[in-house]
């Protein structure tokens, strides 16, 4: 992913990487939670038993934690992004040579959009970084 890691991530990804025992550089919010991305062999892992891990750097950080598998390509944008959006749900999801479109009702889209367009501006930063693909909500 394509971003420039400021000071406050920097420090998120060291706590991250002490509790964990496990080196990332993918780190990003969406919904005020901060999520991490690890190698899809390494998840159990950096979830610890119990999910202990996640819990320790939820208290630290005060805010909610995702951790999931790095998504390996295209293909696995589906998945990637209904894990983002939980517990949302959407109807289907459509990849093109140069965009992702989600279908969604209009509960669903309401809660994909966000106010103020937020949540829908903060996943385009993430597909864009991921899949280098435009992203839109129908």
């Amino acid at each position: 992913m394509v971003n420039i890691i400021d000071m406050k991530a920097m420090r998120q990804l060291n706590l991250f990487s002490k509790i964990t025992r496990i080196s990332t550089h993918h780190i990003f919010n969406y919904n005020e939670q901060i999520i991490f991305c690890v190698p899809k062999g390494r998840l159990r892992e950096a979830v610890g038993p119990g999910a202990s891990n996640v819990r320790k750097i939820s208290e630290i950080l005060r805010k909610r934690v995702k951790i999931l598998s790095y998504p390996r390509g295209p293909e696995d944008a589906k998945s990637f992004i209904e894990k983002i959006v939980a517990p949302v749900t959407f109807k289907d999801l459509e990849i093109t040579d140069s965009e992702i479109i989600l279908t969604a009702g209009s509960q669903s889209k309401a809660a994909l959009l966000g106010r103020n367009k937020r949540r829908l501006i903060e996943m385009q930063e993430i597909v864009k970084g991921f899949f280098k693909r435009e992203y839109r909500v129908v």
